[in-house]
């Protein structure tokens, strides 16, 4: 394999060369992505929607989970395909090649360049030598340049800012640590530069794998700087609101809970991974709270922010869990009344301490258990959302749903792509603008409405 660093004398023309670009897993994901097809912008490619035709597919993938790398390995076999018709040059980067080169580049020949989660600066050098006639490997070669600039992927009026990267948590059952690295916090003025950049946003999702413990790493004494990277952000004209994703749970500050609170253009929305709430469960999966110390943090939350609403994630069928276990989680999410809920099977990952715990639970168990968790937290939700019936919420546009032939949109308490939204009628909306929407009914996880003025 290539590993060493060459000197590459530019030789190919790449403007006017068309790139594709598919991007699997999360929305941290999506950001590098989005960095990469500015750079190939600015070099003087051509982004195109559609793999065929396309001169070169890049493939940024996932590696978090067994599920995640079958996906991406699918996803590199059929782009390989294209190479039959026309593509040039196949590359693939990010988690899948950052953990697994080795076996990666001996088993995926169709594959012209593999670069890793930092490289990105690499690229088109790496490229270079593929139109040279070598397959390239240069995973671990780049410095983690950081891009203040991007080709926005998503709707111009939302808009994801990731303001670190990697993770020191060290939970027992993820890899993240092995793929991104130490938790690595980035400057305030980069992500605010970052953020004037993308002009006009109505909404600013930030993401991390812990967005609280943003700049621990930074201060000397290791407290959080999350708070006043929102005030920077909320400071720009251009930025109308903030949502925060991906808050654990320990790392909620009195502070950050007043800048929520105080803070207009904050949403009040927390997403809040707890992943379990048997103390015994959770001391195995390395996080440091029990079921009771989460019911302190939401009541505080509430007492604090009484309109707010509150996501979470969690784990069914990790190693040794039991149905007593399972019962008493269930008995949290009844006392929890969490607006919103997405349960996951437990993956088991080589090279985590879990993947050694015994005994595992079988797959069967697992799925039976999720769905019970389910339907237990389709319950509240379903009754939660009942009660916005006859009221009036604010609404963003998010488009046009040409099925139902209506618009939808979403209210403070919905994260794109992961809760519910707002279906409603109107005479005319536009996208990224928001309206008074009067709800006229609910099912487990939507509201419907209408504006006033919708006959």
């Amino acid at each position: 394999m290539n590993s060493s660093k060459p000197t590459v004398t530019w030789m190919v023309d790449f403007s006017g060369k068309t790139f594709a670009l598919i991007s699997l897993g999360c929305d941290k994901n999506r950001v590098d992505s989005e960095k990469l097809l500015f750079l190939i912008k600015e070099r003087g490619g051509v982004i195109k929607d559609e793999l065929e035709g396309s001169d070169v597919i890049i493939i940024n993938t996932c590696a978090f989970l067994n599920e995640s790398r079958r996906e991406a390995i699918n996803t590199v076999l059929e782009c390989a395909e294209y190479k039959t018709s026309g593509t040039e040059k196949l590359v693939v980067t990010g988690c899948l090649p950052q953990k697994f080169i080795e076996e990666l580049f001996s088993s995926l020949p169709e594959v012209d360049v593999f670069l890793g989660t930092y490289d990105y600066e690499r690229f088109f050098e790496a490229l270079e030598l593929a139109y040279d006639g070598r397959r390239v490997n240069f995973v671990g070669l780049g410095k983690g340049e950081f891009f203040t600039m991007r080709c926005q992927s998503t709707p111009d009026h939302y808009a994801y800012l990731k303001i670190a990267d990697g993770c020191n948590n060290h939970c027992t059952y993820c890899l993240i640590p092995k793929i991104r690295g130490k938790y690595i916090s980035y400057p305030v003025e980069n992500l605010v530069r970052e953020a004037k950049n993308l002009g006009d946003v109505q909404e600013l999702i930030m993401v991390a794998q812990d967005v609280t413990r943003y700049g621990t790493d930074i201060t000397k004494d290791g407290s959080p700087m999350l708070c006043e990277l929102l005030r920077e952000l909320s400071a720009l004209p251009s930025i109308g609101s903030i949502r925060l994703l991906y808050c654990y749970p320990e790392m909620v500050t009195d502070e950050l809970i007043r800048e929520i609170r105080d803070n207009p253009k904050i949403i009040k929305y927390m997403d809040i991974p707890l992943q379990h709430s048997v103390p015994r469960i959770l001391k195995l999966m390395n996080r440091k709270g029990t079921g009771d110390t989460y019911l302190e943090l939401i009541e505080k939350l509430r007492r604090e922010i009484p309109e707010i609403a509150i996501r979470s994630t969690f784990i069914t069928g990790f190693p040794t869990e039991t149905e007593d276990d399972v019962d008493a989680l269930e008995d949290f999410l009844k006392d929890a009344r969490l607006t919103n809920c997405g349960f996951f099977m437990y993956s088991r990952e080589d090279g985590t301490p879990a993947h050694d715990m015994t005994p595992q639970v079988k797959n069967a168990r697992k799925r039976d258990r999720m769905k019970r968790l389910y339907a237990a937290q389709r319950e509240i939700s379903k009754e939660f959302l009942s009660g916005f019936i006859g009221k009036k919420i604010k609404v963003l546009c998010d488009g046009i749903d040409y099925e139902r032939q209506c618009f939808v949109g979403r209210s403070y308490i919905s994260a794109p792509e992961i809760d519910g939204v707002v279906y409603f009628n109107c005479p005319l909306a536009e996208q990224g603008k928001y309206y008074d929407v009067l709800i006229t009914r609910s099912s487990d996880y939507d509201l419907y409405g209408k504006t006033e003025d919708y006959e």
